[in-house]
C-alpha cells in the first residue's frame, strides 16, 4: 500500500508487533520508525506523555493547542483509559501496555501500537504499526494521513527525548 512505511527496516515490518493480536484481517497494515539517540526510559517518558496531547501537527489535530514540550509527571497508562487527548477532550483507548516498552490503542477505527527496541549503542528505535480493518479505500485515506501525522509525531518524540537526555 502507498505510505505503508517510513524509515523502517524490512526485519522491523516482519516483526510482530501488540497491535497484530487486536485486528484479525486488516486491510491497513503501516510501519513507522525513528532512531533516537536516548536510551529506552527517556524516550517512554514521551512516549506516555501522548496521553496529554498527539505531539503531531497540533494545529490540525489539536485544535490549535501545543503539546507539551517540558516532561510533566504522567501515571503510566492503563488499560482502558484514554491514549490521548486533542482539543482538551480525551481520545481512543489504551489496549495494552508494557511500561517502558509497548503501548498499544484503539483511535478512530485504527489499532496502533508503539515499540522500544534498545540499540547496542545506547540509542532506541522507536517503532510504530497502525493495523485498521475494514474498507480498503478508507485504509488507504487513512494511511497517507498518518504517515504525514505519524512522522511528525515520531520525529517530534525523538527532537524532545535527544533533547532532554542528559
Amino acid at each position: 500500500m502507498l505510505g505503508d512505511r517510513w524509515g523502517v527496516s524490512g526485519g522491523e515490518t516482519v516483526r510482530r508487533y501488540p497491535c497484530d493480536d487486536f485486528v484479525v484481517d486488516p486491510v491497513l497494515r503501516a510501519w513507522r520508525g525513528v532512531r533516537v539517540a536516548a536510551p529506552p526510559e527517556r524516550v517512554w517518558a514521551w512516549v506516555r506523555q501522548i496521553r496529554l496531547g498527539p505531539y503531531s501537527y497540533d494545529w490540525i489535530d489539536n485544535l490549535g493547542r501545543r503539546s507539551p514540550r517540558r516532561l510533566v509527571e504522567v501515571a503510566e497508562p492503563r488499560v482502558g483509559e484514554p491514549v490521548t487527548s486533542t482539543g482538551g477532550r480525551p481520545q481512543g483507548r489504551v489496549l495494552a501496555v508494557v511500561p517502558g516498552r509497548e503501548l498499544t490503542a484503539r483511535i478512530m477505527g485504527a489499532v496502533m501500537s508503539y515499540v522500544l527496541v534498545p540499540q547496542p549503542d545506547g540509542s532506541t528505535r522507536l517503532l510504530l504499526k497502525v493495523v485498521m480493518g475494514g474498507n480498503r479505500l478508507v485504509a488507504w485515506a487513512v494511511c497517507l494521513g498518518d504517515l504525514v501525522m505519524a512522522r511528525r509525531q515520531l520525529l517530534t518524540f525523538k527532537r524532545l527525548a535527544e533533547g532532554s537526555a542528559g
